[in-house]
């Protein structure tokens, strides 16, 4: 199945996300909430990665990891469509190795879809 992912963009989106629930685990905090008014079959996620985590090129290859693994997840987990999310990214994302990373993130995701 394909799903579009599409960013957030409204910073009211994003305040509604963070009163919304979170599961935090050692790479990233995932906040989720139900937003109304969303296109069916599409993703709405968007990834923060903030700047004392490094340079660009290291924030932009965080940003990529993560939505790489989203979008694996999006295949392999029937990830929540109904729900919009926000990562916030840690300083291990970029240290350490890929499948564990992803292994972290889509048990965080199989709890949200519950």
């Amino acid at each position: 199945m394909n799903t579009i992912i599409s960013s957030l963009s409204k910073n009211e989106d994003f305040k509604k996300i963070l009163n919304g629930s979170k599961i935090s685990n050692k790479y990233t905090i995932i906040f989720y909430r139900k937003i109304p008014l969303q296109r069916s079959g599409c993703l709405n996620l968007s990834i923060i990665v903030k700047k004392k985590l490094g340079s660009a090129v290291i924030r932009n290859k965080i940003k990529r990891r993560l939505r790489n693994i989203v979008n694996h997840a999006s295949k392999n987990i029937n990830i929540n469509l109904k729900y919009s999310y926000l990562f916030i990214a840690k300083k291990n994302v970029f240290d350490d190795d890929y499948n564990i990373i992803k292994e972290y993130i889509f048990n965080d995701l199989k709890k949200i879809k519950t």
